[in-house]
């Protein structure tokens, strides 16, 4: 078993304090790795990292196109999104379009992640609903598959064609067998992969023609930046730093992944200790590794040699990549 390799660095003054460690791989178009650091080979839930492969289905099946969804809605299928208007009001005509509403999605309500959007609720006295769901557009999308399938109401099942649809692309673009599932935050099935899995996976988008449904959806992201995550998020800022030229897409408990057409490479890493503040390092730490990211820019020097300053202002430390990495 290869450990996990140090990630990112926690210094308070001179003293390195802490360390995040992880495990990192870059794929080719042919599915070798590139280069690794830590273990390849271990098994991990991508989390939302995987939503890109969750929608290659509405796609393929011909859904998408039925429904005249356009580069908004395919940049919503993909996103993690921080339920502000930008992103509740698409998904909401979205769902009219379908003729359904909130109580057809499956995915659970929860606290918009936007403080504004979070303080418009509190002073309209008003509750969120699923449609303020981070995952409230991967569920529009398995709400416009379903219809197309004609499936029943409980898509996310693990029986149901759309999770069997998803399970059916996943295994494809990883050129694994997954070995099992876990239940995401949203209630849908989140299958495994090793890391090299995901990064072929990454790396097949990267290098899949044009007009294909792995080329629509990280297009669809890379246009769409905002819809993805949203102002102030590392998927959001990152992608807008490099000029639209790379995906990336964050996953809950430290993992990203990156598709960088542009070189046909694909990226997956998870943080082992599932800290967020280790993965978004890390990742900024490989994109400038391969020259697709300025190390100076603002979205890169936020993440990475980032100052630490206290409730004073006072700056205590700096976030930085391990040397590895770089």
């Amino acid at each position: 078993m290869v450990n996990p390799a140090p990630f990112t660095e926690i210094w308070r003054g001179p003293f390195l304090e802490s360390v995040h460690s992880g495990h990192a791989v870059i794929c080719d178009d042919t599915g070798q790795i590139v280069q690794a650091w830590g273990n390849p080979d271990a098994v991990v839930l991508p989390r939302s990292s995987s939503k890109m492969i969750q929608a290659l289905p509405l796609i393929t099946s011909g859904a998408a196109d039925k429904a005249g969804l356009g580069t908004e809605h395919l940049a919503l299928a993909c996103a993690s999104h921080q339920g502000d208007k930008i992103h509740t009001d698409r998904v909401g005509t979205w769902l009219k379009t379908l003729g359904l509403g909130d109580d057809d999605f499956r995915c659970g309500a929860h606290i918009p992640y936007s403080r504004a959007a979070d303080v418009a609720l509190i002073k309209s006295d008003e509750s969120p609903c699923q449609i303020h769901n981070n995952c409230s557009g991967k569920h529009a999308g398995f709400l416009t598959l379903n219809q197309h399938l004609g499936g029943d109401a409980d898509y996310v099942d693990i029986k149901h064609p759309v999770q069997r649809a998803c399970l059916d692309a996943f295994e494809t673009v990883t050129q694994e067998t997954s070995p099992g599932y876990g239940i995401d935050g949203c209630s849908a099935p989140n299958h495994a992969s090793t890391l090299h899995g995901m990064a072929r996976a990454m790396a097949h988008f990267a290098a899949a023609p044009e007009g294909s449904a792995e080329a629509r959806l990280h297009q669809a992201m890379r246009l769409h930046p905002e819809l993805v995550a949203g102002e102030t998020r590392a998927c959001t800022e990152l992608m807008r730093a490099m000029d639209g030229k790379v995906a990336l897409k964050t996953g809950a408990e430290g993992y990203f992944t990156a598709i960088l057409p542009e070189r046909k490479l694909g990226i997956a890493l998870k943080a082992a200790c599932g800290t967020t503040r280790a993965a978004e390092c890390a990742i900024t730490a490989l994109l400038v590794r391969l020259g697709a990211l300025d190390a100076y820019h603002p979205a890169a020097l936020k993440r990475m040699n980032a100052p630490i300053t206290n409730c004073r202002g006072i700056q205590t430390g700096m976030i930085k990549p391990a040397a590895g990495l770089m």
